[in-house]
């Protein structure tokens, strides 16, 4: 066997990745390994149940959790986990559920991470697929379960975390193993076996796996040879000095960031007595402002008042000619306005006919119809008073412009001498302050130059520690597969005619006598007759667990999947080593009964006493509403569901 070596799967972080955060969940202790029992706790619908889909999705499952809060905001989950012993992170994509995993070597946050190797999910038979990976890890890989006949099926991953995670719709149901589903049933109990290393054929797939690890065992050693010689043409040195190297490098970062810093505080310090001379500065830039905008006002309504200049001046030279050509030509029959061209009907002026027969076609009144332009009793149009309006008008103008063409001179002396004043203000700041600022810019420069050379080396230690550590994960594989064979030998001999392997009845009554101590500490009642049938059935009563109340198969179902666990544990089966269990508490504790709360309370004693005895290495997750006040120190976090009591959920932004 592996001995005292870490083998299986254990959880460490799982990560959820958003546009513009994370939400983590941390299931390490102090000392940095994996936690024996981590306890979810909260109200309910604030993501407990999610965390432990989540952990189901990143190793493998179809779907992961769709609630509202998930969707919108969740891109991506990666799960951080030990692998015998070594930490990689599996990374799927969120919405559409992905056919791939991410899986490469290294921690959450750790620098100089490998790239990842993209592993397909279906088929889980696939040398290269997500399942095929974890499956070596639990010393199951390429194994095949027998459907029926002669005929057989690979071994997936997703089969072994039947006996990893045991979800609330199974708790207290009447399909904990899967009857509903008969091929699902007979392939459960195989897996069982499997596990157990009591299932048919077992010498013949011991020798196929022997040789399977084998096969890649040569290959990652020709692999890590010629890494090796790669990481040798660099020159990149040993961890050791890397690691030196890389904290001198941060530290010379983190120095000149500092020297910058009080550099400037200097130099600000330095030039205060400049400060009157800045102010002075200041001043005449803001004059120089004020006066250039004057000028450039005054400018722009010359412009305009020339404009308009014109436009009078035109209508006094119009006017003047219709006054002058009444004097000009003798009176004549007028058939249109000469003002507005309006037909007058009606309309015939002059001497000869005695009279204005306008006025008599107007109504008496001697004006256009159209524009209201006078019509003397001769014929001729009175522009007295537009004339005289046009000539103020125009008088006006010319006197205003006077006035903006002698102040332009003056505004213009005043704009040059602001503009002189302000160049000698900021010349007279330099030549005082030239003489302290110079030492201080170059010593900004060394410091550039410092930081440009410790970021240099920086990098160049994050590239060898790169190098480095992707050659020490090649050598643990390669440990982790020689002990593969190593441990497969060990099985093969012990399957021998020489050693009996202990058969599947032997494993039964194991499992079965777990199953009915485990009860027995619960104080579950009448539990003599409490065993599991050769179908793995559990019975209570003499009768099978599906006659119990909901409350009992709760009870039942734990204890159960508990009792299977802890003899795979302990018989340093094939299990890989973790449980998650989702609201261990249902159909308990029902309106503050004394004695099921005193269950509750069992239950978790029983959980922390295994993990510290007999289940040293183990790993146990509860997803639980309201663990009992003994488990508070295994509690990692506790959700309120309460927007002023924060976390409020795994995703604790959406309080809505």
């Amino acid at each position: 066997m592996i001995g005292l070596r870490a083998h299986g799967i254990r959880l460490r972080r799982l990560r959820l990745h958003s546009g513009d955060r994370t939400y983590d969940v941390d299931f390490r202790a102090p000392d940095d390994s994996p936690r024996p029992l981590s306890v979810l706790a909260g109200a309910f619908s604030t993501g407990k149940t999610t965390i432990l889909e989540f952990v189901d999705y990143c190793l493998g499952a179809s779907d992961h959790p769709r609630h509202p809060e998930i969707m919108p905001k969740v891109r991506a989950a990666t799960l951080e986990v030990e692998l015998s012993g070594s930490p990689y992170l599996i990374e799927r994509t969120v919405g559409e559920p992905s056919m791939f995993a991410y899986v490469r070597a290294g921690r959450l946050d750790e620098p100089g991470a490998t790239p990842p190797a993209r592993r397909p999910l279906r088929p889980a038979s696939h040398p290269e697929s997500l399942s095929t990976m974890l499956l070596s890890h639990c010393k199951l890989e390429g194994v095949r379960l027998r459907d029926s006949g002669v005929d057989t099926d690979p071994l997936s991953f997703r089969d072994l975390m039947w006996l990893c995670f045991l979800p609330n719709e199974r708790l207290d149901g009447k399909d904990l193993l899967f009857r509903s589903v008969p091929m699902k049933h007979l392939k459960l109990r195989q897996v069982v076996d499997v596990v157990f290393d009591v299932h048919d054929d077992h010498s013949v797939e011991i020798g196929r796996r022997i040789r399977a690890v084998e096969a890649e065992l040569s290959a990652a050693r020709a692999a890590y040879r010629a890494a090796e010689q790669i990481v040798d043409e660099q020159h990149v040195g040993g961890r050791e000095d890397l690691e030196a190297l890389h904290r001198t490098a941060k530290d010379e970062l983190a120095a000149c960031a500092q020297a910058l810093a009080a550099l400037d505080a200097q130099a600000r310090a330095d030039t205060m007595f400049a400060e009157e001379l800045r102010e002075r500065h200041g001043a005449a830039a803001a004059e120089a402002r004020r006066t250039a905008a004057e000028l450039r006002d005054r400018e722009t309504q010359l412009q305009r008042m020339q404009t308009l200049h014109g436009t009078y001046a035109d209508d006094v030279a119009k006017w003047t000619m219709l006054t002058e050509a009444d004097h000009l030509f003798e009176p004549m029959r007028v058939s249109a306005c000469p003002s507005c061209l309006e037909p007058l009907s009606g309309n015939v002026i002059g001497a000869a006919n005695g009279g204005n027969e306008l006025g008599a076609a107007n109504g008496g009144e001697d004006r256009c119809p159209a524009c209201r332009l006078p019509i003397t009793d001769g014929g001729s149009i009175d522009v007295t008073a537009e004339l005289r309006s046009a000539k103020t008008r125009l008088a006006e103008l010319n006197r205003y412009t006077e006035e903006l063409q002698e102040q332009l001179p003056r505004l213009r002396d005043a704009a040059e001498r602001a503009q002189r004043d302000e160049a000698r203000a900021a010349a007279e700041v330099d030549e005082a302050t030239a003489h302290t600022i110079t030492p201080f810019l170059a010593q900004r420069d060394a410091l550039a130059r410092r930081r440009e050379e410790a970021a240099a080396t920086l990098q160049r230690a994050l590239s060898g520690l790169r190098l480095i550590q992707s050659l020490e994960r090649r050598a643990a594989g390669i440990l982790h597969q020689m002990d593969q064979v190593a441990a497969y030998r060990e099985e093969l001999a012990a399957a021998g005619p020489q050693a009996r392997r202990a058969d599947r009845t032997a494993v039964i009554r194991l499992v079965s006598e777990r199953y009915r101590e485990i009860l027995q500490e619960w104080h579950y009642p009448k539990v003599a007759d409490a065993y599991l049938a050769e179908d793995l059935t559990p019975y209570m009563r003499g009768e099978p667990y599906t006659a119990a109340s909901s409350g009992g198969r709760t009870l039942i179902a734990l204890a159960w999947q508990l009792a299977l666990f802890e003899i795979a544990w302990e018989s340093r089966s094939s299990h890989p080593g973790f449980l998650m269990l989702d609201s261990p508490q249902k159909n308990l504790g029902v309106a503050g009964d004394l004695a099921d709360t005193v269950t509750i309370e069992r239950i978790y004693q029983h959980l922390e006493q295994w993990l510290a005895g007999r289940g040293v290495g183990a790993q146990i997750i509860v997803a639980d509403n309201a663990p009992p006040p003994a488990a508070a120190d295994d509690v990692i976090v506790r959700f309120t569901r309460r927007p002023d009591q924060p976390p409020y959920g795994l995703i604790d932004d959406e309080t809505g």
